[in-house]
């Protein structure tokens, strides 16, 4: 749980510091040719990170399989704590990608390494999904907010220091911590995972040992039902990434989104006790706190996809989270342009939304895949999810620069429409 909301505080911040890059940086320099910096470059520069993070996924399934969590998790927290420290250091746009792919490294094995430690430890694990999960958003919604409000009196470098460390002391902690990673699998939890799977072997402690071990294992998983698991959390990533990368960026030119000076927000001996001179540059950015709080909301998103995980069909939940996805994409930019409470209300519901999925394609990857390569299977989930589905930054980013945010939120409501016809097709197909 500790590493979950690490992860996370990480991952969303960046969009926070996306919004300062784009104002900070005139130009990304290669050596020989410099790029501008607009929406298209800075979503390719984040997409390099994020699609590590996703990338890095796989071997890291592997890994776990063969060495187990606890040893992956406490160098995952180590890894993030000295990414953010090189990013505080970043003297340009190009060290800002080198650390952002320092962190994208680090923090791509801990999702195949939790969640293995999670299906296979953990009998209750639709409960337990939730409780990881809404460790992952207190860090998910808490780190953008801690961001947005150190930015009120530090610089953003000073900023990505200071957030190094929390990981720094949960991988201390995680360094002693002592848990066995196998109790549920001889319980029963896994018993019916090969039948829905269709490989109807079971192996609990194999794991992948060679290259052509992988290959084999590999097909197993692709040649039944999580070939279409892998494209509902393939629509997942997408749509997630596609809708937060950019989101304080495109809130701050909406009606009500105006910076208040801080001068003008707190009393004068408040100010002067912080050093801010009347006529200062800082100010609250009404947008920064939007996008902190949807994610906050999503706690209970979590929390309510994890319980109804365990009540009903996966695949249900599948169809009706990403449909109601689809129709939040759609409605998000009328409620905007009808004032500021709707667009609140419609935010709230998509924070929500957001993380009602993840537990169930989480415990769906579970239903679909055998024990003895679940590390393999959540690696695999985790490249779709955050590696194919980091390229929603870049799809956002070069929407925005090249056509219109009616156009990213129409591409949103198609990745939202997939995961749902999906997950129509395998509870008919369970179901039959």
């Amino acid at each position: 749980m500790l590493a979950h909301g690490m992860v996370h505080t990480y991952e969303l911040s960046i969009p926070i510091f996306v919004s300062i890059w784009l104002t900070e940086f005139e130009t990304l320099s290669l050596g020989i040719v410099e790029v501008g910096v607009t929406e298209a470059t800075l979503g390719l520069v984040v997409t390099a990170g994020y699609g590590l993070f996703g990338v890095g996924a796989l071997p890291g399934g592997v890994l776990v399989d063969r060495i187990g969590s606890a040893r992956l998790i406490t160098l995952c927290l180590f890894g993030m704590a000295g990414s953010f420290v090189l990013l505080g250091l970043s003297p340009n746009l190009l060290v800002v990608a080198l650390a952002l792919l320092l962190w994208g490294a680090a923090a791509s094995v801990y999702h195949p390494a939790g969640l293995t430690l999670l299906s296979k430890g953990v009998a209750e694990r639709g409960t337990g999904f939730a409780y990881h999960g809404i460790a992952g958003n207190v860090g998910t919604g808490l780190g953008p907010l801690l961001t947005a409000i150190l930015l009120l009196f530090v610089d953003w470098t000073v900023v990505a220091v200071l957030l190094a460390l929390p990981a720094l002391a949960a991988g201390v902690y995680a360094t002693h911590a002592r848990f066995d990673e196998t109790a549920a699998v001889d319980d029963g939890t896994d018993a019916d995972a090969d039948s829905r799977d269709g490989s109807g072997d079971d192996r609990a402690n194999t794991g992948v040992a060679s290259l052509a071990e992988f290959t084999v294992e590999t097909r197993r998983l692709f040649v039944g039902a999580f070939a279409l698991v892998f494209v509902v959390v393939m629509a997942s990533g997408l749509y997630y990434r596609g809708v937060l990368t950019f989101l304080p960026n495109l809130l701050e030119s909406l009606p009500g989104f105006e910076p208040i000076p801080l001068t003008a927000a707190l009393p004068t001996p408040v100010t002067d006790a912080l050093g801010v001179q009347p006529g200062s540059e800082r100010a609250i950015n009404p947008e920064r706190y939007f996008y902190s709080g949807l994610l906050i909301v999503g706690v209970f998103g979590q929390y309510l996809g994890g319980k109804l995980t365990d009540r009903i069909p996966v695949e249900a939940g599948l169809a009706g989270g990403f449909g109601l996805l689809a129709v939040l994409a759609l409605i998000f930019l009328p409620a905007a342009n009808a004032g500021l409470g709707p667009l609140l209300v419609v935010g709230a519901v998509l924070g929500c939304a957001l993380f009602l999925v993840q537990p169930f394609y989480q415990a769906t990857v579970a239903e679909y895949s055998p024990a003895g390569t679940r590390g393999l299977s959540y690696g695999f989930t985790y490249l779709g999810v955050f590696g194919v589905g980091a390229l929603g930054g870049a799809i956002a980013g070069t929407i925005l620069t090249y056509a219109t945010p009616g156009a990213l939120f129409l591409t949103l409501a198609a990745f939202g429409a997939t995961g749902s016809g999906v997950g129509v097709y395998l509870l008919r197909r369970r179901s039959g």
